[in-house]
Parts: C-alpha cells; sequence; structure tokens
C-alpha cells in the first residue's frame, strides 16, 4: 500500500486567488518579475496529486514552456497519444516542458529551475548551443486545461536547428518558419497560439 502511495505525481500549485490578486490576464502578459517571484514563493506554493490538481481550478499548476527558436524558424511536433495531458492529443504544439513535480525538491536548484531542466532532459536533445530568456507568462481560462495551468514562456535561441525529440511522442518534428506556423494557427494547442501571436509581433 505504502508503495502505491509513493508512486503518486504531485506537482507544484499556487492558488488561483493568487494569481487574480497579482493582476488577472486572459492570453500573454510579458510583465514577468511582476507575478514569478510572488508565485514561485515556498510560502504560497504546495504540492498536489496531479489527479486532483487537473481537476480543482482553485490551484494553478506552474508549467515551463520552452520555444525553440533558430532565426525565422520555430521547432514544433504533433502531439502523439503517449504524452501525459490526454486532451492535447494529436494537437501540434512549439512548447518543450512539464510539471514541476516533488522529484525536483531534492536537486541542488531552486524547483522551478530544476524541473524546467529535468523536463527538457527527458523530452528533447539539444546538440547546439544557445541562450535563453524568459519572456512571459500564459494564461488561458477558455480551456479546460488552461483553467488549472499557467506557463511560463522561455525562448532558446539556438545557434543551429539542432534539437532532436528523446520521446516517441512528440511526432513530426523540425524547425518550420514562424510565417507557415501562423498560416497553420489552428492546428495548435491553445498555448502555442498564443506564442505564436507573440513571436510574429
Amino acid at each position: 500500500m505504502s508503495s502505491a502511495v509513493s508512486s503518486v505525481e504531485h506537482v507544484l500549485v499556487v492558488p488561483t486567488m493568487l494569481f487574480h490578486e497579482l493582476g488577472h490576464f486572459q492570453g500573454f502578459h510579458d510583465d514577468v518579475q511582476r507575478y514569478l517571484s510572488t508565485l514561485l514563493d515556498p510560502i504560497h506554493t504546495r504540492y498536489m496529486p496531479r489527479d486532483e490538481a487537473e481537476h480543482d481550478p482553485s490551484y494553478k499548476q506552474l508549467i515551463p514552456y520552452c520555444i525553440f527558436r533558430h532565426g525565422d524558424s520555430i521547432f514544433c511536433y504533433t502531439r502523439g497519444t503517449a504524452q501525459g495531458e490526454a486532451r492535447l492529443h494529436a494537437k501540434r504544439s512549439v512548447g518543450v516542458g512539464g510539471h514541476i513535480s516533488t522529484l525536483d525538491r531534492d536537486r541542488s536548484k531552486e524547483p522551478y529551475r530544476a524541473g524546467m531542466e529535468r523536463e527538457l532532459e527527458e523530452e528533447v536533445s539539444i546538440e547546439t548551443g544557445y541562450s535563453e530568456e524568459l519572456v512571459g507568462l500564459i494564461n488561458d481560462d477558455l480551456t479546460d486545461v488552461g483553467k488549472v495551468h499557467l506557463g511560463v514562456v522561455h525562448i532558446f535561441d539556438v545557434d543551429n536547428p539542432q534539437v532532436l525529440p528523446r520521446e516517441k511522442s512528440m511526432i513530426g518534428s523540425g524547425f518550420v518558419p514562424l510565417a507557415q506556423l501562423v498560416r497553420d494557427r489552428d492546428q495548435f494547442e491553445t498555448w502555442s497560439q498564443i506564442c505564436l501571436e507573440f513571436l510574429q509581433r
């Protein structure tokens, strides 16, 4: 019985009310510092069983959403059925990342950063140099998935288009010109659509 309990994934969440107190928005917001220093403060965060968090809109799960860019092209892929969030299967995406879990508390870095790096290591192989920038937050209360998640957008500008998927569930991956992705935006999950609008500014 103890092994069954320990196998339950617990993910990092913050109260949705706190997000509203800081300033609710729909879509993309580029004033990252206004939100993150408070949202990531251990005073406000907690870990919940993932199956509970996915259906409790009184909490927001903080999700690093990493975008790889080479010149005018963006890394993208289609989510296969093996990816964790069933509500996003068969959708195209420009974001790589995932939940921050209790596993990330045991690393030397603060949990959010450790969790982002763990997710990247699991999902992609970055075989080139890059620079990274934290550019904004995504909130989408118009979908069931969005109501319980808050995206933290990082852009990785890579020296060469050498980012390869590690997961078999990342189908048809590669770098595609931004203009083409914008034309095909209806094929993408909502967070990616929001990011594509930001990237074409």
